[in-house]
């Protein structure tokens, strides 16, 4: 997870401002991810995320390129690049078929996941409450894909693959020691360039001149929405800015408007209450027992 506020910099209203910032940053990215979806491979809209997202980097650290690379924990930054990676490819997939708000709904998943796999992983205790809201979680995403009664694409498991890919990655980011933040995002960005190079010679496909700037601001949006991120992290404690994640459904719903003419249906929209609903209860349950532990 981001790292929570440093001492003495605790400015809860900007940090909140920052991550909706960031999250609009985000839910933009993957709107143009399916926009761009309907005439490219999937793997070269990833391509270009990374390779934007890569070449921001490289000229923000352009003096400390090499010492930042320099990880304490090589093997667990390539695993969680990896995690990484594959939340991206698969959710890039499911927008060739599925709503934003639809994949973004079930995206929403990750963080009673990342709850489950710590407890599963990293041996966090797993009660009741915990319980009760996975369970919740899950029940929301079954009302949303309708297993077996033809109400979604497919390809909607492909956005909860992500879900799950997605909370690999943050359960490795907790057990990460020693490198920076930065560190961190480099590795990602240079092992998804790396990766999605090898298969750009397979699915390349010419961009046409009136879509350059649609790849561009894709990597532009992703990158700056991890800048928003990492800033409202060092601004708020993670546990005032957690609940704020949710508002990319809402986003999500606004650009598939915008820019698709697609709103929710109201399975989804059921889906995703509860699992917005079960996520809060347990990052409520959560700040109750930090709070009682610190008493």
């Amino acid at each position: 997870m981001a790292p929570s506020a440093h001492p003495g910099s605790d400015r809860p209203g900007l940090g909140v401002a920052l991550m909706l910032a960031a999250f609009s940053m985000l839910t933009l990215m993957d709107a143009f991810a399916k926009l761009l979806g309907e005439g490219y491979h999937p793997l070269q809209i990833v391509w270009a995320r990374f390779a934007v997202n890569a070449a921001v980097l490289a000229l923000i650290f352009r003096t400390s390129l090499t010492a930042r690379l320099r990880s304490a924990q090589p093997g667990m930054q390539l695993g969680r690049a990896l995690f990484q990676i594959g939340a991206i490819v698969a959710f890039f997939f499911s927008l060739r078929h599925v709503p934003l708000a639809t994949a973004t709904a079930l995206g929403d998943l990750n963080p009673v996941l990342v709850t489950l796999g710590a407890a599963l992983f990293l041996g966090e205790r797993l009660g009741a409450h915990r319980l009760f809201g996975i369970g919740a979680a899950f029940a929301g995403a079954m009302i949303i894909l309708r297993p077996g009664l033809g109400g979604v694409h497919p390809a909607a498991f492909l956005a909860l693959l992500a879900a799950f890919s997605f909370a690999g990655a943050v359960l490795l980011t907790r057990h990460l020691r020693g490198d920076a933040a930065a560190t961190s995002q480099l590795w990602s960005a240079f092992v998804g360039l790396a990766l999605s190079s090898l298969a750009l010679p397979f699915v390349w496909q010419p961009v046409a001149p009136a879509d350059l700037w649609i790849f561009l601001a894709l990597g532009l949006a992703g990158s700056l929405s991890q800048f928003l991120l990492i800033r409202a992290f060092a601004l708020a404690e993670a546990g005032t800015l957690a609940p704020f994640g949710y508002s990319g459904l809402l986003f999500a719903s606004l650009w598939g408007w915008l820019m698709f003419g697609q709103l929710p249906d109201a399975y989804t929209i059921i889906g995703a209450v509860v699992i917005v609903g079960a996520g809060l209860y347990v990052w409520s349950r959560e700040r109750r027992a930090a709070r009682l532990s610190q008493a």
